[in-house]
Parts: C-alpha cells; sequence; structure tokens
C-alpha cells in the first residue's frame, strides 16, 4: 500500500532553455539542468516555479521572436 504523503525533499531545477521542473534533492541531477536555489516539498517547488516561469516558451523561441524579422 503507497502513503498518501510524500516526504521528499525536492528541489527546482532549470535547464538551458530556461524551462523549470523539480527533482528530488538527494539524487544527481540529469545532465542539462541545474538547481536555481529553492528546495522544499513538492508543492512547495511547484509553487515557486508558477511565480517564477511566467513565459513558457524555450529561451532561443523567446529570443527568435525579439529580433526583428
Amino acid at each position: 500500500m503507497q502513503a498518501d504523503t510524500d516526504d521528499t525533499v525536492y528541489t527546482v531545477v532549470r535547464n538551458d532553455e530556461e524551462q523549470y521542473s523539480i527533482w528530488p534533492a538527494a539524487r544527481e541531477l540529469p545532465a542539462g539542468w541545474a538547481e536555481v536555489g529553492t528546495t522544499g516539498s513538492r508543492q512547495e517547488c511547484l509553487d515557486h516555479i508558477d511565480t517564477v516561469w511566467v513565459d513558457m516558451r524555450p529561451l532561443s523561441v523567446r529570443r527568435d521572436t525579439a529580433q526583428p524579422g
């Protein structure tokens, strides 16, 4: 039987395209991802992402659309 609580500590991570995710803090990060300095419960990390990730487009797309064409 699976417990309803998640005691895992997560960290907020971001890749080179400035896309965010969460990752268990005790696990090694996958290639291409870096910690941004926020750790906590799953919900705390997701709440942080909601406040900082206001433009979901990858960085390369934002750059392309910002240049006059």
